[in-house]
């Protein structure tokens, strides 16, 4: 599996010849939206920097909403969570994914927003290789935040996501605060490779800091 960041919550995910998106963003946020081919689109929820998926070419399996789904050997679970710490009542619903293939577990939370993820949350994801979490504040969980949800899930590797980066026009902190808070000092890679062998079973989580493209 090759995994690259697009910016803010998007991410491309590639598994041989098939390609899941997660979170297209409008070029209203002052970054390029992906515009190339994609069999499986996941969609957060409907802000406009989460769910562009008319850019994308290839005509593919669009999910946007809690519930399970398997898409060409693809497992997804979408798990509702709140965009906010009041029960969704400023920034509405927001739905994490768990996404299972080639025997590699991640999960994207989107803009989770909850204060502490709530344990029910957590059972839902279960044991997780690569977790996606939003790290900039202001609309969703902060750094400090982030590291405690971190904590709990205790997935292997966890890539910081929705962050202040050169162009984006969207107000959010950046990613020191919450590499300090775990103690990290991961240095930017363009693109994150693993295959189910190289993930071990146990161990510290690892920072993986990518690079967006």
């Amino acid at each position: 599996m090759v995994i690259t960041w697009l910016g803010q919550s998007c991410f491309k995910l590639q598994s041989g010849d098939l390609v899941i998106v997660v979170d297209p963003f409008s070029k209203d946020i002052g970054l390029t939206p992906p515009r190339f081919r994609s069999d499986l689109v996941l969609i957060t929820h409907n802000h406009e920097d989460h769910s562009n998926a008319a850019t994308l070419t290839g005509d593919p399996f669009v999910i946007s909403g809690p519930g399970e789904y398997e898409v060409k050997d693809v497992y997804v679970h979408g798990i509702e969570t709140f965009h906010d710490e009041v029960q969704g009542k400023e920034r509405g619903m927001n739905t994490a994914y768990k996404i299972e293939t080639e025997g590699i577990r991640l999960a994207h939370l989107g803009d989770f927003g909850e204060k502490e993820i709530r344990s029910e949350t957590v059972d839902a994801l279960g044991d997780i290789d690569i977790l996606m979490v939003p790290v900039g504040g202001k609309f969703t969980i902060d750094a400090e935040t982030a590291a405690k949800v971190v904590k709990q899930i205790e997935p292997r590797y966890v890539i910081p996501m929705h962050y202040k980066i050169p162009g984006l026009k969207v107000p959010l902190e950046g990613v020191e605060t919450f590499l300090k808070e775990l103690g990290s000092k991961s240095v930017p890679e363009e693109k994150l490779t693993l295959k189910k062998r190289d993930i071990a079973e146990e161990g510290k989580t690892e920072v993986k800091l990518l690079r967006p493209m």
